[in-house]
């Protein structure tokens, strides 16, 4: 019996919820037609207890899910036996930011809108440091490091193989954050212009001249999973990452980064702005 359900563990058991729920059942009935106990039915939707892909495709079979794609989804989630990178900063670092590693290495797409902040997946390591140092309370040097590690080796999923598909829809005003200086930050926008040129990575620049638009207030990550109904988004706070993925909440960060995306510059007239930035630092 798990204690502590790692977050991939627990959405497993939501989506299996979720399952149930919708075939009208409560766990008695559900334990009823699967032959076992309403408490393991329990266990296994809590994340707390382990479970097959044959169990999935059974229990998907009772519960009369007719969306394959889904099901398929569902069972290829159970298959992680391995440790991610991620696992040597247990202990080290909060759980969710493991699970937020662990979201993206799992995706097949991801996007995102960020206000003040440079996305970590495209930080240079000076600015990853320069950002934790202004962490309140301060954290010890040590602990620093662990983090600007953490985040660096978060990029493996845009630099590795097989690559994900990256957009970041970046405000002007993240672009002029002088985070570390005016060095640092030179260094992050040229990094900035050169990920912009990988063809799996689209970088596009909300500039002020757009004026308002929806979610301006908050930094929002959308994971996109094999299906739809699998995707997740991140809502990055202060105390620490928010993860949403009820249907109501999907519908409502997709369409409001579709808007957001509207009020975005071309990746070409975004790469210009980024050049010109550079060049008053």
């Amino acid at each position: 019996m798990r204690t502590n359900p790692t977050g991939r563990q627990l959405r497993l058991g939501t989506e299996l919820r979720k399952l149930r729920e919708r075939a009208g059942l409560t766990a008695t009935e559900a334990g009823q037609l699967l032959g076992i106990k309403p408490t393991h039915i329990s266990n296994m939707e809590a994340g707390r207890a382990g479970v097959s892909s044959e169990r999935v495709r059974t229990m998907a079979c009772h519960y009369e899910c007719a969306d394959t794609a889904l099901v398929d989804a569902i069972a290829a989630m159970t298959g992680d036996r391995k440790r991610g990178w991620w696992e040597e900063y247990r202990e080290i670092l909060p759980a969710g930011l493991l699970d937020l590693a662990e979201l993206e290495c799992h995706a097949t797409h991801l996007r995102g809108s960020v206000t003040v902040h440079i996305p970590g997946l495209l930080q240079t390591t000076d600015h990853a440091r320069a950002l934790f140092h202004q962490v309140v309370p301060d954290l010890a040097p040590p602990d620093i490091e662990h983090r600007v590690s953490f985040r660096i080796k978060r990029q493996t999923v845009i630099y590795g193989a097989p690559v994900t598909p990256y957009v970041a829809l970046i405000h002007e005003a993240a672009l002029r954050m002088q985070f570390g200086g005016p060095t640092i930050a030179a260094a992050q926008l040229r990094h900035l212009l050169e990920m912009s040129e990988r063809d799996h990575i689209t970088i596009k620049v909300i500039p002020f001249a757009a004026g308002g638009f929806p979610g301006s207030g908050q930094s929002i990550f959308y994971s996109h999973g094999p299906v739809p109904q699998l995707d997740t988004v991140h809502l990055d706070q202060s105390h620490g990452p928010a993860f949403l993925n009820a249907e109501a909440q999907l519908n409502k960060y997709r369409v409001l980064l579709e808007r957001v995306e509207t009020r975005a510059l071309t990746p070409e007239k975004s790469r210009d702005v980024i050049h010109t930035i550079t060049q008053d630092l």
